[in-house]
């Protein structure tokens, strides 16, 4: 295998290896900001429910209830006024965020993010999709959470870093390098593009007929001789065989059948008088 085809091999498992991170953190992430969000409403309504008893055995809610405390027990809500429904509204546009950076991982729809999210789509690199998850996994960071949201948040910031590395690298060019349908057609031997690389025969640029695996050869403008290369001989298409192409014969213009005309009726006009 040659060198250039090794560089791209490993290139092309690096990427999609973290593009797999990426969407387990973001999983995780998603996982995380949902179990937080339960925590957080039942710490909610057992305060308020505290709060409203006159009973001296809970100090701690009556302290809270007072505006004493920086956070409500047990959650992630400040202790402020419409804290719970800011702390709430947090969390969902951090579960909406996950799901669309999941979809951009995975590619789908292309024409959603081609439209209304332009640095999320296959024409830009990883560079932004990497600021956003490290917005994300420094949001969820900044606050005191459990065990479960500080690893899921941590692994994310750490992907966002390399995401970012990534994308000042190869810029645009990464997604394109770590497609699955390119890998795919590359492995299958599906021919360059005629304008940029040359086919088995000089000066002949391969078209395609339908099948991806054989082609037939048809001249552009260039050098008609037969003598060039190979030639179109035996030699020609046994070099053509040696490099995986496939020479299609041409389909015929005519039906197998073509009815033939009758001789009544030919005969019958040639003895029909004139006007």
């Amino acid at each position: 295998m040659p060198q250039s085809k090794k560089l791209v091999t490993v290139a092309f498992f690096g990427l999609n290896a973290v593009r797999a991170l990426s969407i387990l953190t973001l999983l995780l992430l998603f996982a995380s900001s949902v179990v937080t969000m339960a925590n957080d409403i039942k710490a909610v309504n057992a305060f308020v429910a505290a709060s409203k008893q006159s009973s001296s055995s809970n100090s701690t809610a009556e302290d809270c209830a007072d505006g004493q405390c920086d956070y409500i027990e047990g959650s992630t809500v400040p202790n402020q006024p419409a804290g719970a429904f800011w702390a709430v509204m947090n969390r969902l546009l951090i579960i909406f965020q996950a799901i669309i950076l999941i979809l951009s991982e995975v590619g789908w729809p292309a024409p959603f993010f081609d439209s209304y999210f332009p640095v999320l789509g296959p024409n830009f690199g990883l560079g932004a999709l990497g600021i956003i998850q490290g917005l994300l996994g420094a949001a969820v960071l900044s606050h005191h959470v459990d065990e479960f949201s500080l690893v899921a948040a941590f692994f994310l910031f750490s992907i966002a870093c390399i995401n970012m590395v990534l994308g000042l690298i190869l810029r645009q060019k990464a997604k394109a390098m770590r497609s699955i349908r390119a890998w795919r057609a590359a492995k299958k031997g599906v021919l360059p593009n005629p304008a940029t690389a040359a086919g088995p025969y000089p000066g002949i640029a391969p078209t395609y007929t339908g099948n991806s695996e054989k082609m037939s050869a048809m001249p552009t403008g260039g050098s008609t001789n037969s003598r060039a290369g190979m030639g179109f001989g035996r030699q020609g298409l046994k070099a053509a065989e040696a490099k995986g192409y496939f020479v299609q014969k041409p389909e015929e213009a005519l039906p197998t059948y073509v009815p033939k005309r009758h001789a009544s009726s030919s005969s019958s006009r040639a003895s029909s008088p004139g006007p």
